[in-house]
């Protein structure tokens, strides 16, 4: 696949603190990659340089078809909302959609056609001020792509919005991907970040943690996640020293394995031990592996 943004060896200091050191990643054609980190990581800056809102101190931003100064061929959704409150939504999705060259008749007719598959076009007369805050964040997001833009980034899209209008947007940025968009996506919701992205880049204190195919991290990681229901007693599992994070309750029981590689040999020992009813052995959840990650801070591919 063709590298739509490359990310090369980018800083970022302000005064004594460094906020992006030494970054690299690219993002591909009709892929989604997650951007991922705790508040405060840097993603926020690498996201402000992509955009050429500010330069990086070192390091370089390139992009396939077109210069970092052609922004109407890049779409953004930040992650502090604001537009307009007192314009009517039609008119300030075309106002935007003329700062990115687009003529007005086209830029009605497209406008129409989001606000109707956004469940908004009976409120396309309505002032800003009129609209919900889920609303808002809609015309917000229209704003972003009525350009058809080959990059999108979109900033914490899935903040405030309730399970419904979550699964909308995540269908419509498969439909997005799928027509040959690119998104950068930043989020602290490892469901959505997992259902969507093949790849995610990882950052804290901003440094890479992690960086690559979702699964390949997951499949490789140095733990699993071992849920149990059982008979007997449990002082084998809270004495092991290959175990860690172990909860029980009733005769259920979770804990992560250190040591995957002893699986089989575990196995015996525990059925050595428990009478086991159940037994699921998976690969952490992205959500846990975000947590050990940031708290060990170690980079990996």
């Amino acid at each position: 696949m063709e590298k739509v943004l490359k990310v090369e060896n980018i800083t970022k200091n302000y005064a004594a603190k460094k906020a992006v050191d030494r970054v690299s990643f690219d993002l591909y054609d009709g892929e989604i990659l997650g951007l991922l980190g705790p508040n405060g990581a840097g993603k926020t800056t690498i996201i402000r340089m992509i955009l050429n809102i500010i330069a990086p101190d070192g390091g370089k931003i390139s992009f396939s078809n077109f210069s970092i100064d052609d922004k109407n061929r890049m779409g953004y959704l930040p992650e502090e909302r604001g537009i307009y409150k007192d314009t009517k939504v039609l008119e300030t999705i075309v106002y935007f959609a003329d700062l990115n060259n687009m003529p007005p008749e086209k830029s009605k007719e497209k406008g129409h056609y989001w606000l109707k598959k956004l469940e908004l076009e009976d409120y396309a007369n309505n002032k800003i001020d009129e609209l919900s805050k889920g609303m808002q964040q809609k015309v917000q997001f229209i704003i972003s792509i009525i350009h058809n833009p080959e990059l999108l980034i979109v900033d914490e899209l899935f903040s405030g919005l309730d399970p419904v209008n979550q699964d909308l947007f995540k269908s419509i940025l498969e439909e997005l991907v799928a027509d040959g968009m690119s998104i950068l996506l930043s989020s602290h919701r490892m469901n959505m970040v997992e259902e969507l992205c093949d790849r995610i880049f990882l950052i804290n204190d901003g440094k890479r943690v992690l960086y690559g195919n979702l699964n390949e991290i997951k499949n490789n990681y140095e733990q699993k996640k071992v849920e149990i229901t059982y008979n007997g007693n449990d002082n084998f599992l809270k004495g092991n020293i290959n175990i860690s994070n172990y909860n029980a309750k009733s005769n259920k029981a979770s804990f992560y394995l250190n040591n995957p590689e002893n699986l089989n040999t575990f196995l015996d020992d525990l059925s050595n031990n428990i009478d086991i009813k159940e037994i699921s052995i998976t690969s952490p959840s992205l959500h846990d592996i975000f947590i050990n990650s940031i708290k060990g801070g170690v980079a990996s591919e």
